[in-house]
C-alpha cells in the first residue's frame, strides 16, 4: 500500500487530500493558507512528514478546452519546488472542472450555506486524486 496525496493550489488556499492505493480513494484535509500567492511552505512540511506520501499529485489548472490559464504557470512551478523540497516523486494531474463538481456536489448535499471555500478545495484535491487514481 502506498500513501498518495493530492494538491488544489490556489493563491488564496491549498487544497489537499491523502489516499492510498488499495482501494483508491481519497479523504480531504484541512487546507492550507497562501500568502500573497505564495504557499505556507512549513505547514506544507508538516503535512508531509505526517503522512509520509510515496507521490504527490498536483491538479493542473486548464481552461475547458485544454489551454493554459494564469494560474497554469503558478501550479507547475509549485509543482516543480513540491519535488525539490521534499525530493517526492511529484506529477501534474488535469484538473478541469474539478471545482465546479465539488461546488456543484457541496450545494446538493447542504444548499449554499455549505459552499465554504475551505470545503471547495479539500474536495477539489479528492477529486483530483481519485482521478488520478482511476487512470
Amino acid at each position: 500500500m502506498q500513501i498518495i496525496m493530492a494538491f488544489d493550489f490556489g493563491t488564496k488556499k491549498i487544497g489537499i487530500a491523502v489516499g492510498q492505493t488499495i482501494t483508491r480513494t481519497a479523504s480531504y484535509l484541512k487546507s492550507i493558507p497562501a500568502k500573497q500567492g505564495f504557499p505556507e511552505w512549513k505547514l506544507i512540511h508538516k503535512v508531509i512528514i505526517e503522512w509520509q506520501p510515496s507521490s504527490i499529485i498536483v491538479g493542473l489548472p486548464l481552461n475547458y478546452n485544454g489551454d493554459v490559464q494564469h494560474i497554469t504557470k503558478k501550479t507547475k512551478k509549485f509543482a516543480i519546488i513540491m519535488q525539490k523540497k521534499f525530493n517526492i516523486p511529484t506529477f501534474l494531474h488535469d484538473e478541469r472542472l474539478t471545482t465546479k463538481s465539488a461546488k456543484s456536489y457541496l450545494f446538493h448535499i447542504g444548499g449554499f450555506k455549505n459552499l465554504k471555500k475551505k470545503k471547495i478545495d479539500g474536495l477539489s484535491a479528492v477529486l483530483i486524486l481519485e482521478s488520478w487514481f482511476s487512470q
